[in-house]
Order: structure tokens, then C-alpha cells, then sequence
């Protein structure tokens, strides 16, 4: 028996491997492909004739499906299982790409984003699902949020590296066409790692019974919602169509909470989920860091691009250090959380990113990148694979293993809802100094770097607020 045991241990070891790296993966396709169409705007533009008005949908035609259905995406993990539904997600994910790269018009285009939206809140769920259900143990486990932390916060920066790269030696194309090959991957290997037995690790949970109101009142009232704030600049935040969406999003949240509470049979989201202070805090905490984190690549690639003139491939290695400090500060997380617990990594995790935005609010269109741009990058990055590591980790303390699906939903929903409000608002921030310091005249390089400077400081203002939700987590080892 001490044989076999001895025998299995090593088996098990490659399986958690496995299982680990594929779920590093998915997330790391599922962030970078929100990022990795960043450089390749101008070509697409050229290509497909969009408009200006429409071309923000090459942004929002992604962002609003993976925003609506990632609480319904974890629920089906909790009924169904990590493996069924990350082999579904990749899937979807996998052949909307293809749609995406064969394109011959902006229309075909933001359908397979849709498609890549709804494949990504798939596998966003199940990923973080399955890897809290494989590693329980409080070291390993860390270790292993760590590594998924590391990919899901520097998915951002390697998405504009690989962008940059495929855009001055490929096709625009291939920035969709890449996944291909990567979704085959996954697919192999989840087959190969994640087991499919009743109560293991992706396995499915119970017999299901669809909670049908709370599921379309959640995914549409999350797709107005974010659709009125990512659109409210360009259309105006008094338009009609803004007003209407916004709207429609609250009552249509309003009728999902009433579900949960009064309704649903079986309900979609229980909402006993939160009276875990640690998945509020730590959502809280995610709703100002998914804001921070477009709000950052967002502004810091215009700066590189439109007033240093950076190339393409050249404004990718300036996010390349970054990356670097990312996995260097998941790293360095996931040594030191399995004594601490997550809410010191939180409040140690936003002190650098906070003075990283600063210091980056005070470069001006003379900017150097090593005088003036290298610091802020590694601070941001450093506190981002902090942050990003321990959130994860504080989302699902405590909280029962056949609802890790619908905890990562509602963390990844937090991160979709503050990307999508937080940038609308910088944007507008930014938009509103540029207009100032321009005057009468048309807005030069100086007016723009202002605007981004109030963008970034505003930032820093909010992470600096979000203090208080992680120091709502609860103390020591979860």
C-alpha cells in the first residue's frame, strides 16, 4: 500500500501540474485577448471601415457579452462542472476567434468578439472554479493562485507585447487567428488533467434546475448597464439612448435581486454569498482594481503611441518590465499569504500601484521612458500581481467548494463592472482637461498629456478609497 502510495504521489503531482497550467492559460488568453487588440485599432480601422463612432465596439462588442454572463457562466460551473464547462468555453471562445480573424466586414468582426465575450466569462468561471477545487491545502494553494494571479495580471501587458509584435510582422488578423492554437492546447489538456468525478475537482455538482428569470435579468441588466457607461462619452450621458440603457440595467438588477431573494426555487446567486465579509471586501477592492487596470494600459498606450510615437512593437516592450514585476510580485505573494492571509497582501499590493499612477500622472510630452515611465510601470506592476493574487484568494475564503464557480463569477463581474465604469469616467475626466487646457485652439500634445495625467491621478484617488474594503477582509489564514 506505502508502494502504490508512493507510486500515485508523483501522478497526482503532474495532474495538479496540468491542471494548473491550464488554468494559467485560460485566464491568460481570456485577459489578453481584451488587451491584445489594443496596437492593432488603427490597422482594423483601415480594414474593415469602421467609423469612429462604431470602432469602440471592437472594445465593448467583447466586453459586454463577458460582463453579462459571467454569473450565469458560474452558476453552470457549480451545476455542471469545471471540466464540461471549460472545454464548452474554449470552444466558443476558439471558433469565434476564427470568425474574428476571417472577418470581411466591421459587422462579422463584432460578432466573433461577442462570441469571444461570452466564451471568455466561460472559462473565467470554471478556470478559477476548478483551481480552488484541486488545490485545498493552504500552501500549495497559494502558491497556485499565485502562478494564476500572475497570468491574470500581466495578461494585460503581454496582450499589447504580443499585439504590437503580430501587427508590425504579421496581420491584424493573427491577433484573433493566434487563439487557435492555444484553445487546442487547453482543450488537450484539460481532457488530459481535469478530472470529471461527482464532487472532484470539475466535477459536476448537483441536477440542475435553471433559474430562467434570474438568468436573463442578470445578463441583460449587466449588458445595459455596461453598455450605457461604456458608451455615455461618445453619445453623451443625458441621451436618450444612455438614459434608457442605464435604466433598463438597474430595474432589470432590481428584478434579479427580488429573485434571488423571494422567487427563484433554485436561485442563480445566493445571496447568503455575501454576508462572507470577505467576498464583499474583496469584491469591493476588485470593483476599483478592474478600473485601475484598463484605465492604466488604456492611457499609458496613447502616450506611448499617439504623442512619443512610439511603433507598435516598441510600445509593447515598454509594458514588457511590467509583465516582469507582475510575476514578481505573485511570486513574492504567494511566499508570503499562506501566513498572513490575504488582507495584508491587498493593503501591501495597492500601496505601489497608488504611487505608481501618481508618479505617472506628472509625465509630461518630454517624457523619457527611463527617467519618467519605467518607475511608475514596475510599481504598478509589482502591486498589480499582488493585488490580483490576493483578491482571488479572499473571494473564495470560506466559502463552500460547490460555489467557487459563482464566487469567481461574481469576482470577475466586480473586475468587467469596474473596467467598464471606471475607464468611461477617466475618460471623460481626461477628455474634460484636454478640452481646458486646448482653449479655443485644437488640443495638442501638451493638452493631451494633461488629460491623461488627471486620468491617472484620479485613478490613484480611487485605489487609494479602496483601502478601506481590503482592510474590511478578515485577519490571518484563510
Amino acid at each position: 500500500m506505502t508502494a502504490q502510495m508512493t507510486m500515485e504521489a508523483p501522478v497526482r503531482a503532474r495532474r495538479a501540474g496540468l491542471v494548473l497550467a491550464v488554468c494559467c492559460l485560460g485566464q491568460l488568453i481570456v485577459i489578453l485577448d481584451a488587451s491584445i487588440v489594443n496596437v492593432a485599432i488603427p490597422s482594423i480601422q483601415d480594414a474593415l471601415h469602421f467609423t469612429p463612432g462604431s470602432l469602440t465596439w471592437v472594445y465593448n462588442g467583447y466586453l459586454i457579452p463577458f460582463a453579462g454572463f459571467l454569473l450565469f457562466s458560474g452558476r453552470m460551473v457549480d451545476l455542471f462542472g469545471g471540466r464540461r464547462l471549460l472545454l464548452i468555453g474554449t470552444a466558443v471562445f476558439t471558433v469565434f476567434s476564427f470568425v474574428g480573424g476571417i472577418a470581411p466586414n466591421a459587422a462579422t468582426l463584432v460578432l466573433g468578439r461577442a462570441g469571444q465575450g461570452f466564451g471568455g466569462a466561460v472559462i473565467a468561471s470554471a478556470t478559477l472554479a476548478v483551481l480552488s477545487s484541486t488545490f485545498t491545502e493552504p500552501v500549495e494553494r497559494a502558491k497556485a493562485f499565485a502562478l494564476w494571479g500572475a497570468a491574470s495580471g500581466s495578461g494585460g501587458a503581454i496582450g499589447v507585447l504580443s499585439g504590437g509584435a503580430i501587427v508590425e510582422w504579421a496581420s491584424w488578423r493573427w491577433v484573433f487567428l493566434v487563439n487557435l492554437p492555444l484553445g487546442l492546447l487547453i482543450a488537450g489538456m484539460a481532457v488530459m488533467s481535469v478530472t470529471a468525478a461527482p464532487g472532484g475537482a470539475g466535477g459536476p455538482r448537483k441536477k440542475a434546475k435553471l433559474d430562467v428569470l434570474g438568468s436573463l435579468s442578470v445578463t441583460l441588466g449587466i449588458a445595459a448597464l455596461v453598455y450605457g457607461l461604456a458608451e455615455g462619452q461618445h453619445y453623451g450621458w443625458g441621451s436618450a439612448r444612455i438614459v434608457t440603457s442605464l435604466t433598463i440595467g438597474v430595474v432589470l438588477l432590481a428584478v434579479f435581486v427580488l429573485d434571488q431573494a423571494k422567487l427563484a426555487e433554485q436561485p442563480l446567486m445566493e445571496l447568503s454569498l455575501f454576508r462572507n465579509r470577505s467576498v464583499w471586501a474583496a469584491n469591493l477592492t476588485m470593483l476599483a482594481f478592474g478600473a485601475a487596470l484598463p484605465t492604466m494600459f488604456y492611457f499609458l498606450t496613447l502616450l506611448y503611441q499617439s504623442v512619443l510615437h512610439y511603433s507598435a512593437i516598441r510600445t509593447g516592450l515598454a509594458f514588457l518590465p511590467l509583465t516582469v514585476f507582475a510575476f514578481i510580485g505573485a511570486a513574492a505573494s504567494s511566499s508570503v499569504a499562506p501566513r498572513t492571509g490575504p488582507r495584508p497582501m491587498m493593503l501591501v499590493g495597492l500601496l505601489p500601484m497608488i504611487a505608481g499612477l501618481v508618479w505617472q500622472s506628472a509625465a509630461d510630452e518630454h517624457a523619457t521612458y527611463l527617467a519618467d515611465l519605467l518607475g511608475p510601470t514596475l510599481l504598478f506592476g509589482v502591486g498589480l500581481g499582488i493585488v490580483v493574487t490576493s483578491v482571488a484568494g479572499a473571494a473564495t475564503a470560506g466559502v463552500p467548494e460547490d460555489k467557487h464557480g459563482l464566487a469567481s463569477g461574481v469576482l470577475n463581474t466586480s473586475q468587467s463592472l469596474g473596467g467598464a465604469a471606471g475607464l468611461a469616467v477617466m475618460v471623460a475626466l481626461a477628455q474634460t482637461r484636454t478640452a481646458e487646457v486646448a482653449g479655443d485652439g485644437p488640443p495638442d500634445a501638451h493638452a493631451f498629456v494633461a488629460g491623461y495625467g488627471v486620468a491617472f491621478l484620479a485613478t490613484g484617488v480611487l485605489l487609494t478609497l479602496s483601502l478601506a474594503a481590503a482592510a474590511a477582509v478578515p485577519r490571518g489564514p484563510r
